[in-house]
């Protein structure tokens, strides 16, 4: 069995831990938590299951020493001085906060860091991460003569059960004067513009040095009812993000993300259109081809806090590549340096391919 930590246990936290406890190749021996209320809190009662005998800890050091082979990485935002302690322990690292495809110059510094532990380090999610970069690598197989690639998220962040993120991160109900002068595009970039370089690189696009990144905005035109409270008109409801790679100036490969307040008073007067929420990848070729994904949105805000399925599904993208990172050589590794991963058959569907080996003596 490989053994897992999970590091933080907010909403992708929490579905890691549940991931971890339902995979037949995983078995959960700790977990690190910033607040002193859940230090010592069993992990499975924690996650709303029965107790599993492995509690939580706020002692980093103690997990630091712990035997175990993996570490799932996921608290809001990464220190990289924790990062950087975990791989030197010599535990293997699946984080969704980056790492995605880094440059070269990030990829040689943490290369030397996991050299150190003899370990891995692997950056996913679903977007940025799998849906950005994985689905549109797999649908362009299917097409020739590519001259453009699009993953592109369509959500209602009403149903996001993180407030204090939503507003004082994602700067909605804010003056639309600060929200642009927020650091949220730059910060967001970090990640998808690594998904774009990773799209040009493989699919060989000679893009523009830079990526071109732009941040729209539209405001409430009445007030809008939402978690963190009321949205008064004039105040942000919506918002465009979108990093675009081109060639010669022109957009070849862009990563888009839409999150409104609902889709109704705002101005612009944006909406999801007929498909509503959803993750879309568009690869332009001969021949081209749309791949739509629905189902990993929460339907209203109350399923959101409860159990959103875009939360679960970054966390299970993180949980289903550990065995796959534990087998890997050293160093970072992308999608581009991994075998395919997959999910594992429900616990009572699921076939023990260690005891057929064992049993047929092979």
């Amino acid at each position: 069995m490989i053994k897992v930590v999970q590091w933080a246990t907010g909403g992708v936290g929490r579905a890691a831990i549940e991931g971890v406890l339902d995979h037949p190749e995983l078995e959960l021996v700790g977990a690190w938590v910033h607040s002193p209320d859940k230090d010592g809190v069993d992990l499975g009662t924690l996650v709303g299951r029965d107790p599993i005998g492995v509690t939580a800890t706020t002692d980093a050091e103690a997990l630091l020493a712990l035997d175990a082979d993996c570490v799932v990485y996921s608290p809001v935002f990464a220190d990289t001085s924790v990062l950087r302690a975990i791989l030197r322990s010599g535990k293997n690292v699946v984080t969704p906060l980056g790492w995605f495809y880094p440059r070269q110059r990030d990829r040689e510094k943490f290369d030397g860091v996991c050299a150190e532990g003899a370990v891995t380090l692997h950056g996913t999610g679903i977007h940025p991460g799998g849906l950005t970069e994985r689905l549109p690598l797999v649908v362009s197989a299917l097409s020739g003569s590519v001259t453009g690639v699009r993953a592109e998220e369509f959500s209602d962040i009403r149903t996001y059960g993180a407030p204090d993120v939503v507003r004082h991160w994602m700067m909605f109900g804010a003056d639309p004067d600060k929200a642009r002068q927020s650091t949220v595009a730059a910060m967001l970039a970090g990640g998808y513009s690594q998904s774009v370089w990773m799209l040009a690189d493989e699919l060989g696009f000679d893009l523009d040095p830079d990526i071109r990144t732009t941040h729209d905005i539209a405001v409430a035109t009445a007030p809008i009812e939402s978690p963190i409270g009321i949205i008064e008109p004039g105040q942000v409801a919506a918002q465009h993000f979108r990093w675009e790679g081109t060639v010669d100036g022109e957009p070849v490969i862009t990563a888009a993300v839409n999150w409104f307040m609902g889709e109704r008073d705002f101005d612009p007067a944006w909406s999801f259109g007929p498909n509503g929420q959803r993750f879309e990848v568009e690869v332009r070729g001969d021949p081209g081809c749309v791949l739509t994904l629905s189902g990993l949105h929460a339907h209203d805000p109350a399923e959101g806090a409860r159990r959103n399925p875009s939360i679960v599904a970054t966390a299970l993208n993180c949980v289903n590549a550990i065995p796959y990172v534990v087998a890997a050589e050293p160093g970072v590794r992308t999608y581009l340096d991994l075998p395919l991963p997959a999910g594992r058959a429900a616990p009572h569907l699921h076939r023990d391919r260690r005891t057929e080996v064992s049993d047929t003596g092979e």
